[in-house]
């Protein structure tokens, strides 16, 4: 579970904030504050995830950061992006500029997520939400994934699993692992693969997938070594 605090001044804007954060299971509201004079010490302490607005009165957001000698991890919320390059200085998680969908909110709360997974270079677990759920996948149970517009399908060997999210992204995941990309809409656990014949392969429960033609020399070098 994930503590957040919020600290924005806006009604409205905490609102929505506060709706976004209670459609996400793993995520628990410890407060939320107008101004950063405001937040007793304690609450910040057990803080595990900051949702900062930049306009704030007596200290604005950035000025409030820079005064906690221990931050959490930061996700400034904010409708002035001129102050993105200080904050990305000071190591904040994300930068949301409002108005900003839930499907933007969640991309922010994903990398949350990464950073708390294992330290291994290789991640082997992943968070993805979908369908007002957030799953959890190892990445061992992925048969592949499939680039659907601005969309993935996560097929795995009990599921499938549709996420606002790109192919380019996930490739970047994955990397180091037993996953090839096979096809421009394609990226495939390599050792699920059970066989290749002509421009395709075929994976677990006889499913078949294109092998592109910009892929196909490194995928049987993948293959047979």
């Amino acid at each position: 579970m994930i503590s957040c605090l919020i600290l924005e001044d806006e009604q409205d804007a905490q609102e929505l904030l506060k709706s976004y954060i209670e459609k996400v299971s793993s995520l628990h509201i410890l407060g939320i504050f107008e101004s950063g004079l405001d937040v007793p010490i304690d609450i910040l302490a057990n803080t595990d995830l900051l949702f900062l607005d930049i306009q704030l009165p007596e200290l604005n957001g950035i000025q409030y950061l820079k005064s906690i000698e221990t931050p959490p991890k930061v996700i400034i919320t904010s409708a002035y992006q001129n102050f993105a390059i200080e904050a990305f200085d000071l190591a904040v998680t994300d930068y949301l500029l409002k108005p900003y969908s839930f499907e933007r909110f969640y991309k922010s709360i994903n990398r949350v997520f990464e950073n708390q997974a294992a330290p291994s270079k290789s991640k082997d677990t992943f968070f993805v939400y979908a369908d007002k759920t957030t799953h959890k996948i190892k990445s061992s149970d992925i048969l592949y994934i499939k680039a659907e517009v601005d969309y993935v399908k996560i097929k795995t060997v009990k599921q499938e699993i549709l996420i606002l999210d790109s192919l380019k992204n996930w490739n970047e995941k994955l990397k180091g692992q037993h996953f090839a990309q096979v096809h421009r809409s394609y990226i495939v656990n390599m050792e699920k693969v059970e066989s290749i014949s002509g421009n395709q392969l075929c994976i677990q429960d006889a499913e078949y997938l294109p092998i592109s033609s910009t892929f196909k020399e490194r995928v049987l070098k993948i293959f047979f070594g």
